[in-house]
């Protein structure tokens, strides 16, 4: 063969491969992997032009990939308005204010990040409380779940909204006693009435902030992502991957379903679609919406009501609908379930539906999958249905899901009850819910602990992972959940050539000790695409 583009070599290799789980020593070229194994045969690949990459006896793995994540919105986001980690209500208001001095009056002012339940009284805001601190201007907040919006009163106006607005299927319009709205509107279709009257930003928005965004997601140790994001963002990962400026795999969630779903079956086009850097991976369904909002969809009452049941945001057999047809059309499915109910509701629809999508190998996957009954627990492994799940979500809210859900919050995040059932489990992120940092999430998967430590031992310890099934589920779940498995995930001949240089051994460290292990080098597609200003080649 020619020489290999890439050597890398003094290194101890993690490959993820039964067949050979360890190496010092590999070549790619052309992208991939062509050789693992000693730093004597990799190196006698080298050539005049190959970067030969000193591993300094650091660990190597795969690269991480992120199964679940809006990155579109996430670097569209990170130029707006951050509520992330505001502590009261005040604070928050001080930094809308403070933004809102930037925007000209009239035009929009976009956030995200807010959070009531780390508030005093932990109540919902309302628009008189934006009203107070920028009158003038039309605000519009998502709340940190992407499940609820914050607007002022302009906001409102401008959408149309008033006592008259009825309620949009799936959609609630929070209201006073008089049946005002109050300034808080949930799930996707009551919020549309908002967005609408914002507008989407371009692709060539988009474009320029995710040039900025692929390199802190390098940073961090993400070679791939599955997106769920709208047209634009496709459009604008199309320009940059023509341009021979993508350096993160996409693997893409058409989103919303009720807007692509139809021209995408009306084309042809299915799952697997694309090439090695931005494919069509399916289609993004939601069953309910949030456990911070209220509207994740359960059999029994939120904890403290009586009525409470939370949101079918599709209804029932409009999701069994767009499943056959998505199933018939060759399109995976991806569907959002937090609740009991919901989840429920998936496992009857993706069972009833099965031989349309298993003759066609399709994976289906239930996003998130956060609270389980006892009872459905075996059947994602059963009936063939990947559980696509966020670590850092435990982690973040197990007070709400105390104070909510109480002892159903046994089977919340049931990973390790998952796996021994035989499920493949896909991790992520969810960002820019949560960070984008995969260890936070190895961190979280390993202890079921919040950073600070708490609580003690972890949050049903019983559910922890030990860290070769976390890294895994980043791994190897994270391509077998769009079909890819044994070239992506994993080190080996013909595999991609995406890999990290660990300035930490991940398996052999105290859980908390994975907090401070960083990226040396970052490798995709056999280019060194990020390098640590302490890790040279």
């Amino acid at each position: 063969m020619s020489h290999a583009d890439l050597v890398l070599y003094n290194a101890r290799i993690r490959t993820l491969d039964p067949k050979q789980p360890a190496a010092e020593a590999l070549a790619a070229a052309g992208g991939r992997v062509v050789l693992v194994g000693t730093d004597e045969a990799a190196l006698s690949l080298a050539g005049p032009g190959t970067l030969r990459l000193n591993g300094q006896g650091h660990l190597v793995v795969p690269g991480f990939v992120d199964s679940h994540i809006h990155f579109a919105s996430w670097a569209v986001a990170r130029r707006q308005v951050d509520l992330t980690g505001a502590r009261t209500l005040a604070e928050a208001l001080e930094r809308v204010r403070t933004a809102a001095e930037r925007v000209p009056p009239g035009e929009w002012v976009v956030g995200r990040g807010w959070d009531h339940s780390d508030w005093e009284g932990g109540r919902f805001p309302s628009r008189a409380d934006l009203d107070r601190v920028v009158p003038d201007r039309p605000v519009v907040l998502t709340r940190k779940d992407g499940h609820s919006i914050w607007v002022n009163s302009l906001a409102l106006a401008r959408a149309g909204i008033d006592r008259g607005t009825p309620d949009p299927p799936g959609g609630v319009i929070d209201r006073d006693e008089h049946g005002e709205p109050v300034g808080i509107l949930r799930e996707a279709p009551a919020m549309r009435l908002v967005w609408q009257a914002v507008g989407r930003p371009g692709a060539d928005v988009i474009e320029a902030a995710l040039a900025e965004a692929v390199r802190e997601a390098h940073r961090l140790g993400l070679t791939g992502v599955h997106e769920i994001d709208g047209r634009e963002a496709f459009q604008a990962y199309q320009r940059l991957s023509r341009a021979g400026r993508l350096t993160l795999r996409v693997r893409f969630f058409l989103n919303p379903a009720h807007e692509l779903l139809e021209p995408a079956t009306r084309l042809g086009i299915m799952s697997g679609f694309g090439d090695d850097w931005v494919k069509i991976a399916g289609v993004k369904l939601f069953a309910d919406g949030s456990l911070g909002s209220l509207t994740a969809l359960m059999l029994e009452p939120y904890e403290g009501t009586s009525d409470n049941f939370g949101v079918a945001v599709t209804p029932p057999e409009q999701l069994r609908a767009w499943v056959e047809e998505a199933s018939r059309a060759g399109l995976a499915v991806a569907i959002h379930a937090i609740g009991d109910r919901a989840n429920r509701v998936c496992l009857d629809i993706l069972e009833a539906t099965r031989h349309l999508w298993a003759d066609r190998g399709l994976r289906p996957r239930i996003e998130h999958v956060q609270l389980l009954h006892p009872a459905d627990l075996p059947r994602l492994a059963r009936i063939g249905v990947v559980a696509s799940m966020q670590p850092v979500h435990c982690t973040q809210d197990l007070f709400l899901a105390e104070r909510y859900w109480g002892d159903r919050s046994r089977y919340g995040y049931a990973w390790r009850s998952l796996l021994e059932q035989g499920t493949v489990l896909a991790f992520g992120s969810d960002c820019p819910v949560e960070t984008l940092d995969p260890f936070r999430g190895l961190f979280a998967a390993v202890t079921r602990q919040r950073e600070d430590g708490y609580p003690p031992g972890g949050w049903y310890p019983e559910e922890r992972l030990d860290i070769e099934s976390a890294v895994r589920a980043y791994t190897f779940g994270a391509a077998f959940a769009v079909g890819e498995e044994g070239h992506w995930g994993v080190l080996r001949p013909g595999s991609y050539a995406d890999l990290l240089v660990l300035s930490g051994d991940i398996f052999g460290v105290a859980p908390a000790e994975l907090l401070g292990i960083r990226v040396l080098a970052t490798v995709v597609g056999g280019r060194l695409v990020y390098t640590d200003p302490a890790f040279g080649p």
